[in-house]
C-alpha cells in the first residue's frame, strides 16, 4: 500500500475551521505575527488566542506550559492511528511525542498538529528506553495484555511517557518488558480491543484528570 500523503491545502480548509478572514488595519506591531495570514485570512484549526501567530510563535507560548506528558507509538506498520494519536497529544499539549521504528510515519491523521508538537524518532526499542531513562521519564505500555492493571484504578506516574503498540499486534514483547507498569482500559463489550487512536485518548485524558495544570 503506498504511504498516505500529508493534506494540501484545499483538503485542510474543508475539514478546518472557518477561521478568520484578514486582519483589519492597522496591523499589530509584534514580530510573533504571520504577515501572510495577516494579510490573507487564517483558516488553520487553532483556538483564537492564536489566530494569525506563526507556526514558531505559537510553538514558543505551547511550551511555556507543556504538560510533563510523553507518548510513544510504535510504527512498525504504517499505522494510519498515529496521526489521530499525534493529534490528540497536541489537545493535549504533550511534552513531546516518540516515533518508534520507521521514520516516515502517516501524517494524514494529524491535521498537521504535529507542527506544534517535538516529535522524536527512535530506530529501535533500546534507543527508546534509553532516552526515557535519560530524560527521567516512566515508560508506562498500554494494552490488554497479561500482566496488565486497570488504567482506571491507576495512578500514572507524572513524568510519563504512554506507549502504544500498533493497530491489531498492540505492544511487542520487547516494549512491553521494557516499560515500568502496564495498563489496560476495561472494556465491556464483545471486542477484543479498541481502536488504538481511541484507546491513547482515553489514556491522555486520565493522566490529565490526575496530573494536568
Amino acid at each position: 500500500m503506498a504511504p498516505v500523503e500529508p493534506l494540501n491545502d484545499e483538503e485542510l480548509g474543508a475539514v478546518s475551521s472557518p477561521g478568520v478572514g484578514p486582519h483589519p488595519s492597522p496591523w499589530p506591531d509584534d514580530a510573533r505575527y504571520d504577515q501572510t495570514l495577516l494579510a490573507e485570512g487564517d483558516r488553520r484549526n487553532v483556538v483564537d488566542a492564536f489566530r494569525y501567530l506563526s507556526v514558531e510563535a505559537i510553538v514558543a507560548e505551547l511550551d511555556t506550559r507543556r504538560q510533563p506528558l510523553h507518548v510513544a507509538i510504535q510504527n512498525w506498520e504504517h499505522d494510519f492511528n498515529i496521526g489521530s494519536i499525534v493529534r490528540t497529544a497536541n489537545a493535549f499539549n504533550v511534552e513531546a511525542v516518540h516515533i518508534l521504528g520507521r521514520r516516515r510515519w502517516n501524517r494524514r491523521g494529524a491535521m498537521v498538529t504535529d507542527r506544534y508538537l517535538h516529535v522524536h524518532h527512535h530506530p529501535d526499542v533500546a534507543a527508546f528506553l534509553g532516552w526515557l531513562a535519560e530524560h527521567d521519564v516512566v515508560p508506562v505500555g498500554v494494552d490488554n495484555i497479561p500482566g496488565s492493571v486497570p488504567l482506571e484504578t491507576t495512578r500514572l506516574p507524572q513524568r510519563c511517557c504512554l506507549v502504544f503498540g500498533s493497530e491489531g499486534p498492540g505492544l511487542t514483547e520487547e516494549l512491553s518488558a521494557g516499560c515500568r507498569q502496564l495498563v489496560a482500559i476495561t472494556q465491556y463489550g464483545s471486542t477484543r480491543s479498541l481502536n488504538a487512536g481511541a484507546a491513547a485518548a482515553i489514556a491522555m485524558y486520565h493522566w490529565a484528570c490526575q496530573w494536568a495544570n
